[in-house]
């Protein structure tokens, strides 16, 4: 491997493992700027569409930092840290990806870190509301899609079947962005899952389904396609209703805010090439 890709494993801040990956290489312009609502999940005072601020003309873009980033993002920003150090060199980008709703914990307990990106706007207004950020950007939408096993063995078609205690099914834990986003399409088709189990994250209920431990999970559209030929996708007609916006802010605390905010700019620059690639909508 090289040392781009150099992969490592941190201890989560709280309860839980979280995949760390430290990167080495690509570039960033900058910023942050002001807010929108979640037409799925909640509203905050701080986002608005992609386009940021170039951070100082005195600060060094340089160094480490850390970004706390939704479990949905991981295999886009590997790639967007990769980009960003190569067009940096000096710099190293650490990741930890995980629960939206974990991850804002951890900040606001005061967890290190440098910048956040979350999986929708209501678990980003827990970071800005008691005070560790502010002008929070958003870069991406995303929405749900089944995931089934290949061949989809239990023939699952729709939103229907997780109302059938005689299939596997498995979705978020309803205080995380996926989840939230699965309980609002439930309410619109009418419909009471029954899910064997809630999942930590996005990424916890596609293992379900990959594994052959689940017939179906509900998941986000991107989390399928980057599955590959592990899973294939449901689609459904509510999902286009519910569009979970994506935030990511520069930290007030970070110990390295000229990088941090080129990471964030980076992000919601060049970046979008790569999200768009993976199946995110624009912000």
């Amino acid at each position: 491997m090289s040392a781009s890709g150099v992969v490592t494993i941190m201890k989560r801040w709280i309860r839980g493992p979280i995949a760390v990956i430290g990167l080495a290489g690509m570039v960033a312009l900058a910023g942050c700027s002001g807010g929108t609502s979640d037409s799925g999940s909640g509203t905050t005072s701080g986002p608005t569409a992609s386009g940021a601020a170039s951070p100082s003309a005195s600060g060094k873009i340089s160094g480490d930092i850390t970004v706390l980033a939704a479990a949905s993002l991981t295999e886009t920003f590997t790639t967007i840290g990769k980009n960003f150090e190569k067009a940096h060199p000096g710099t190293k980008v650490t990741f930890s990806f995980g629960s939206s709703a974990t991850l804002a914990t951890q900040v606001n307990q005061g967890a290190p870190a440098d910048v956040f990106a979350s999986a929708d706007q209501k678990t980003m207004k827990l970071v800005t509301d008691a005070g560790n950020a502010s002008g929070p950007t958003l870069f991406a939408t995303n929405t749900l899609e089944i995931a089934v096993p290949p061949g989809n063995p239990a023939k699952v078609t729709g939103l229907k079947d997780f109302a059938d205690s005689s299939k596997k099914t498995v979705l978020c834990a309803k205080q995380v962005p996926c989840g939230s986003a699965a309980q609002q399409v439930f309410t619109l088709a009418g419909i009471t899952p029954k899910p064997v189990s809630y999942e930590t994250d996005v990424k916890a209920a596609l293992t379900k389904v990959e594994q052959n431990e689940a017939d179906a999970a509900l998941v986000y559209r991107t989390d399928v396609s980057s599955a590959g030929d592990k899973v294939q996708g449901v689609t459904f007609p509510e999902a286009q209703k519910v569009v979970n916006q994506y935030p990511i802010v520069a930290l007030k605390e970070s110990r390295n805010s000229a990088t941090a905010a080129a990471f964030v700019g980076y992000v919601t620059g060049p970046g979008e090439q790569v999200l768009q690639q993976a199946g995110f909508g624009a912000p």
